[in-house]
């Protein structure tokens, strides 16, 4: 007997997943623990970028004028509509592509879904992420699928550069100042989704954040040469902004007052809708980084929350970063290193 396959109108899309977006990342930790005993694979001249640094994507040089930059991103449901879905897991899968200063060439869907559901739902998230990657530009040339009680949808990334306009997360200097281009709060809306009944008007302002491209800010970014860059998702702004931190070699500083924060986000975390991996962000941010006492516990969330489909956070002169107009959310500056203080 064939298994009955619930129809699109039984289905809530939130409610098949342990997560929401990008707060399903294994925590940092526990990920360096792992790969701390994995091998890599060999070691080549051409990797330009690997996973020492913790960057967004790797890049392998074919030539002096040519790179090739490659990255894989996937993850449960966040939203309950499927084609928003897929268009928000494929902007969040390209935008690492724009994180390292490159253009997006094709991608390969990579796609988890349970036979016993209706295709039609399958066919709309695969038709958002289409729809996103034709917007970028982005040829989809095939992909993989797996049956799994736990939709999953996502992208893997080919993308190209010259080697010497690659951008990385490891060349902040003294003196820079840190500057973000999207607002935060989407992993705590995405739980209201999920958990609760948020204003449409929340969800609509987290949804047009989530599917902007971050093709226009990385084409503004470049006009201003950054020394640094990294796009902000599962690990929080203060967790990407250690990585940026460390990779520099230097301390970061952010002003809370400063950072910009989708409407509502902080009522909404008092109302006690924060994910799992916001929650584990902050308590690994013990380890690295210290808040001004007038920071509450609402505060300290909101930092570390768990983005999908973040903003591109870029270290660069003051100078530079005045003209560019972009939130100045904090400085780099002489310190120990990966540490970051938020006051």
């Amino acid at each position: 007997m064939m298994p009955e396959v619930a129809t699109d109108s039984e289905i809530r899309l939130t409610q098949l997943s342990h997560g929401a977006g990008c707060a399903c990342k294994l925590p940092a930790g526990l990920l360096s623990q792992v790969l701390s005993g994995a091998q890599m694979g060999v070691r080549a001249p051409e990797l330009l970028v690997g996973n020492e640094t913790l960057d967004d994507a790797a890049v392998w040089r074919v030539s002096d004028e040519l790179a090739v930059v490659s990255t894989l991103d996937f993850f449960t449901p966040l939203v309950d509509d499927p084609y928003t879905f897929g268009r928000i897991a494929a902007t969040n899968a390209i935008s690492d592509i724009y994180a390292m200063g490159a253009t997006p060439a094709f991608a390969l869907n990579v796609v988890a879904f349970p036979k016993t559901m209706s295709m039609d739902i399958l066919g709309e998230i695969l038709r958002g992420g289409g729809d996103v990657a034709a917007s970028a530009g982005v040829a989809v040339a095939g992909g993989h699928s797996i049956d799994d009680a736990e939709p999953k949808y996502g992208m893997a990334v080919t993308g190209f550069a010259r080697p010497d306009q690659i951008w990385r997360n490891t060349g902040g200097r003294a003196g820079d100042v840190l500057v973000f281009s999207k607002a935060i709060g989407t992993g705590i809306v995405t739980t209201a989704i999920k958990n609760g009944d948020p204003a449409p008007e929340i969800v609509d302002a987290a949804v047009a954040s989530m599917t902007t491209l971050n093709a226009e800010a990385a084409a503004q970014l470049r006009e201003h040469d950054p020394h640094a860059v990294t796009d902000v998702t599962g690990f929080g702004l203060v967790g990407h902004a250690r990585e940026l931190a460390a990779g520099s070699g230097l301390r970061a500083s952010i002003q809370y007052d400063r950072i910009p924060l989708l409407p509502e986000v902080r009522q909404l975390v008092v109302d006690g809708f924060v994910p799992g991996g916001t929650k584990t962000n902050l308590e690994l941010a013990s380890a690295y980084a210290t808040f001004d006492g007038w920071l509450d516990e609402p505060d300290r969330l909101l930092v570390c929350d768990a983005q999908t489909s973040g903003g591109l956070l870029a270290a660069l002169p003051r100078d530079a970063a005045e003209r560019l107009g972009w939130p100045i959310v904090g400085e780099l500056g002489d310190g120990e290193p990966g540490t970051v203080l938020v006051d």
